[in-house]
C-alpha cells in the first residue's frame, strides 16, 4: 500500500519550545525540527519566537521581528 503525502503541505499550527520547532500540518501530521537548525529562532526571546504567521495558506511561516521565512516543504523534503 503506498502512501500519498501532499505535494505542497501546509501548517495549520506551529509551537516554538525552547528546543524545537513543532508543526501541526493540515493533513493529520506532526513534526518537530531541532532549533539549532535556525539560529535566528534559537537566539529570539519567548515573545519574538510567538510572533510569527503563516503565510501562503499554511506553506510558509514568516516571524516579521525576526526577519525569518521557514518553508513547510523544506523541513520534509531533504535538500
Amino acid at each position: 500500500m503506498a502512501i500519498s503525502a501532499p505535494s505542497r503541505p501546509r501548517a495549520r499550527h506551529i509551537e516554538v519550545a525552547d528546543d524545537a520547532l513543532i508543526l501541526d500540518l493540515t493533513d493529520g501530521r506532526r513534526i518537530e525540527v531541532p532549533l539549532e537548525w535556525f539560529p535566528r529562532l534559537r537566539a529570539a526571546s519567548p515573545e519574538e519566537r510567538a510572533d510569527w504567521r503563516l503565510v501562503g495558506r499554511g506553506i510558509g511561516i514568516h516571524w516579521e521581528r525576526l526577519d525569518e521565512d521557514i518553508s513547510v516543504r523544506a523541513l520534509l523534503v531533504p535538500d
